[in-house]
């Protein structure tokens, strides 16, 4: 084991070596961001419409017209990808792409991906909107070749990038001040701070800050059957308090050379509601989350063949629950500390016009301690990921292929640590224009896998150092057409997909020798079928005023062929826990002198909280209705925005995690100055 280790550890560190001395033996000569790989002169409508796999974006004029606070909001309207929301800003959110799971879904901020070996899944509740340039949503694989090896490894990516630094023609500095107020005591201050030291180095600060005391009113039925008695509670403990500052560095020393440093600190402090069950919602539970990293990237085209791209990342981060107990149990206190050190190096040649290929290599250590567990295992994981690409595009065909290999070693201070893996994952997609018009036909196919968490493979008596890895199969098929129709219809696009995925050796949870000692074992498969239908477009009726409008449909039926037998006869072919079959979105904007008024909905049919599909595991289906009122002002070098939202138009008393109930009827507003 000793041997394997030191090898792991210098092919890791020779990666590294190779990354630096490629940097410094980097030409001069120019590329000009002419690589069709790179795609950053091509509009994304275009490629949204020619990429083999389906893919879905919001850029920051889209979110400003919505109504929304937090990451979670926005991403509601992406089809089929599903949220899990336990209620308030205070609630844990996250994202789940095509049923496949949170864990499989890969998040990336400004090009590097987050990652939470504790749990496996990213709690996106903890990013704003605020500081947010657009969101990308890619199932499958991205057509952009030139990436990390982390980031084809997901089954499905969400891109979030931020704002960067833009002047005026004569200025050097900008500011924004923004403070924001609202139903349940929330308060939102933000600023952001941009300046350019000279014509190569600029820099941006961003910050915020927000609170709300969560205590919003809900509707509680006693007994299930129509006409029982309807009491009106106020959701308790639910506050949270919560502060971010990022600030980021970019130095560009020629044209073809871009260095850009990042630095990120968020803390939170919130309470833990109770599930509203047996008719009390409080319990004395608290979580607090800091979380900081300082990252790197550095991109440079060294002549017109080779582009070379690498990514340095150090992220800490700490949580602690705290349960004060009551007079049936005892106070508790229990801290974790995750520390990940990442390292990333590409490299891009070109060696045709239309044909290129890129080679990424990804290094990742990860290490976790926790106090308030007993024999807790303090487990070490290396990661070393090595993907393989090749793209070739033209006017009427692009097609990518790639294949992942994924090396994994793990330690324990003590204990048993979990068996080591190595993995080899293909991926082909495909697009084709058989006519003139902007019409593409697409497909793609995929394996990707999810490594057992920390949680999966140490929690106390629960964990399993023998677990396997979960394996994914994606297939799609789908078409895409868009189309200039005319000056008052300037835009329409349309895309429609079909798909298959299969989970393996899903990870599940089943009693041993009684219902209040569990264990982790790969037992689970699930057969997901689905469609997603997207479309925007806009219109122009007169002059000064344009609509735009968007639209997403999902059907999924994701069920449970694990067994026949035994117990998991019972949910055999039965929709697996929380995956609606139909859900969608919408959305309609008008712009016009006056201000630009916004309507938002989006809808989820009914549900089940459990793998048994039987009447008393259903969940309602339900809408959300929001209104929104945005207007720009204008004085010399000064604006200033005001912003208005009327969000749940409807009261409707609905939960997207059963017991654990949405806010009703809302209003936000805010208003911004810049210079």
């Amino acid at each position: 084991m000793m041997w394997r280790k030191r090898i792991f550890l210098r092919v890791g560190c020779l990666c590294l070596f190779l990354t630096q001395a490629l940097l410094l033996s980097a030409q001069k000569d120019s590329l000009h961001l002419e690589l069709q790989d790179i795609e950053i002169t091509e509009k994304f409508s275009i490629r949204e419409v020619r990429s083999a796999s389906p893919s879905q974006r919001l850029d920051s004029k889209q979110l400003e017209s919505m109504s929304a606070l937090q990451l979670s909001d926005a991403l509601k309207h992406f089809a089929g990808l599903s949220i899990k929301d336990y209620g308030g800003l205070g609630g844990m959110k996250t994202v789940s792409i095509r049923s496949l799971g949170t864990q499989h879904t890969g998040i990336s901020y400004d090009g590097i991906s987050l990652s939470d070996t504790q749990s496996g899944q990213i709690d996106i509740s903890r990013f704003s909107l605020e500081n947010v340039e657009s969101l990308q949503l890619a199932n499958g694989q991205s057509m952009n070749i030139f990436c990390t090896a982390r980031q084809m490894a997901a089954a499905g990516l969400l891109e979030i990038q931020t704002k960067q630094p833009s002047f005026e023609a004569g200025r050097r500095h900008r500011a924004k001040l923004q403070f924001g107020a609202g139903s349940f005591g929330l308060l939102r201050p933000s600023f952001r701070w941009e300046h350019q030291l000279n014509e190569h180095i600029a820099y941006s600060l961003d910050g915020e800050y927000l609170y709300s005391h969560g205590r919003y009113p809900y509707r509680l039925a006693y007994g299930a059957a129509a006409g029982d008695s309807i009491a009106h509670k106020i959701r308790q403990n639910n506050h949270i308090s919560t502060g971010r500052i990022e600030g980021d560095l970019y130095i560009r020393p020629d044209r073809q050379s871009l260095w850009r440093s990042k630095i990120y600190y968020y803390q939170s402090e919130r309470g833990l509601p109770n599930a509203t069950t047996f008719y009390n919602d409080y319990q004395n539970a608290y979580l607090y989350d800091r979380q900081g990293f300082i990252q790197s990237n550095y991109s440079k085209d060294i002549n017109e063949s080779w582009a070379i791209k690498s990514a340095l990342k150090y992220q800490n981060s700490y949580q602690r629950y705290q349960d004060d107990g009551s007079l049936a149990t005892r106070p508790s206190i229990n801290e974790y500390w995750q520390q990940e050190y990442y390292g990333s190096f590409s490299t891009l040649y070109r060696c045709l016009e239309n044909l290129s290929f890129a080679f990424n290599n990804d290094l990742a250590i990860n290490h976790m301690e926790a106090e308030g567990i007993a024999h807790f295992a303090a487990p070490t994981r290396y990661s070393l990921q090595s993907a393989l690409a090749g793209k070739f595009q033209n006017d009427f065909l692009s097609a990518n292929a790639s294949v992942l290999g994924s090396f994994i070693q793990e330690k324990t201070r003590q204990g048993q640590a979990a068996q080591h893996h190595i993995r080899f994952s293909p991926y082909a997609g495909l697009s084709i224009k058989p006519f003139q018009e902007e019409c593409y036909l697409r497909g793609f196919f995929k394996h990707s896998f999810r490594l057992p968490s920390f949680n999966d493979l140490y929690y106390g008596k629960v964990g399993n150092v023998n677990l396997k890895p979960e394996n994914a199969w994606q297939y799609n098929l789908g078409l895409t057409w868009a189309r200039h129709i005319s000056h008052w219809f300037p835009r329409f696009y349309i895309s429609a997909d079909a798909y298959y995925n299969r989970i393996e050796d899903k990870i599940v949870a089943l009693p041993t020798k009684n219902l209040f000692v569990w264990s982790m074992t790969n037992l689970g498969r699930v057969d997901i079928k689905g469609i997603d239908v997207n479309l925007h477009g806009s219109l122009r009726p007169a002059k000064d005023y344009q609509i735009d409008f968007s639209g997403s449909y999902s059907f999924q039926q994701a069920l449970d062929h694990t067994s026949q037998e035994g117990a998991s006869g019972k949910v055999y072919g039965h929709q697996i826990a929380y995956t609606p079959r139909h859900s969608g979105s919408g959305q309609i904007s008008l712009d016009t002198p006056f201000g630009q008024f916004s309507y938002n909905l989006t809808l989820c049919g009914e549900r089940y909280i459990l793998g048994q599909n039987i009447e008393e595991n259903r969940l309602d289906g339900y809408s959300d209705h929001s209104l929104a009122y945005l207007k720009n002002f204008q004085w010399k070098h000064y604006q200033s925005r005001f912003k208005f939202e009327i969000l749940n138009l409807l009261d409707e008393n609905y939960a997207v995690i059963k017991y654990f109930p949405m806010p009703g009827r809302s209003i936000r507003a805010s208003l911004s100055f810049s210079l």
